[in-house]
């Protein structure tokens, strides 16, 4: 029998990217995974991102934005970063086994246009986040 794996997905401002992940992942997993989502800084949980989710039913309302350090007592099986910068800055996180995944997704809260533009973008930043949390569950958390 499998241990229930914590999950941390981090990012430079757990705003976007990171939330995004934590609720597809959240919604892959069947809440049978612990799911931490985190900043080396905090910038709030984007409006956008919210409302790009709850297009598809996942509903992240009650997410918050967490800076990294709230988690040093937890013992993580995977760190993902989801942003080169967090990759890069990333502090020491000491989990003894932690596998870590990095995946570059594009950022839809930098871009400037249209409103149309910017749904656009945050749509196809969720989608190809929801292909990596996808095949990350199937590849590593498969009973």
């Amino acid at each position: 029998m499998n241990s229930i794996k914590n999950i941390l997905i981090l990012c430079t401002g757990n705003s976007c990217r990171s939330q995004i992940a934590h609720g597809w992942l959240s919604y892959f997993t069947g809440n049978t995974a612990n799911i931490y989502s985190a900043g080396i800084e905090t910038h709030g949980v984007n409006p956008k991102a919210i409302a790009t989710m709850a297009e598809e039913g996942i509903d992240m309302n009650q997410h918050t934005s967490n800076l990294v350090d709230e988690y040093q007592g937890i013992d993580f099986d995977f760190i993902i970063t989801v942003c080169d910068h967090a990759a890069e800055n990333c502090p020491v996180i000491p989990s003894k086994n932690a596998v870590r995944i990095h995946h570059n997704f594009s950022d839809p809260s930098k871009l400037n246009g249209t409103e149309e533009a910017i749904k656009t973008a945050f749509r196809a930043t969720r989608e190809e986040i929801k292909l990596f949390c996808e095949d990350f569950v199937r590849v590593n958390l498969a009973q």
